[in-house]
């Protein structure tokens, strides 16, 4: 199974920590995580293995909406920061419509991430 990370820069302490506290089922599940660049890399630190996409704004979300559209991603945890504006807010709303077109579960808090985790 491969499961999406991404958060909003307010967000990626709390992706981070929300990994932490879930490790031994995405390590006995044996699922693949996928990230946007800075994410990825916080989640690398943190002693996850990550395929590393590019940075959001910089098209990483954009990769990840494809690969939700071809199938390969099933799962996406996108925590984001309601109160900060983003300039790849179209990018950002394509992912979250193509998780939508394709019946892709989609989490954007960390309440939602947990109950998807616990469906695994």
């Amino acid at each position: 199974m491969e499961i999406a990370v991404i958060a909003h820069d307010g967000k990626k302490a709390e992706m981070v920590q929300f990994l932490m506290d879930h490790k031994t089922i995405f390590l006995q599940k044996n699922i693949h995580l996928i990230a946007t660049g800075t994410t990825g890399k916080k989640a690398i630190n943190s002693g996850f293995k990550v395929t590393q996409f590019l940075s959001g704004p910089l098209g990483g979300d954009a990769q990840i909406a494809g690969r939700v559209a071809e199938g390969k991603t099933n799962m996406v945890f996108f925590f984001r920061d309601p109160l900060a504006k983003h300039p790849h807010e179209p990018d950002i709303s394509m992912l979250m419509r193509l998780c939508d077109v394709h019946n892709v579960p989609l989490a954007t808090n960390p309440a939602t991430a947990e109950l998807l985790v616990k469906s695994l």
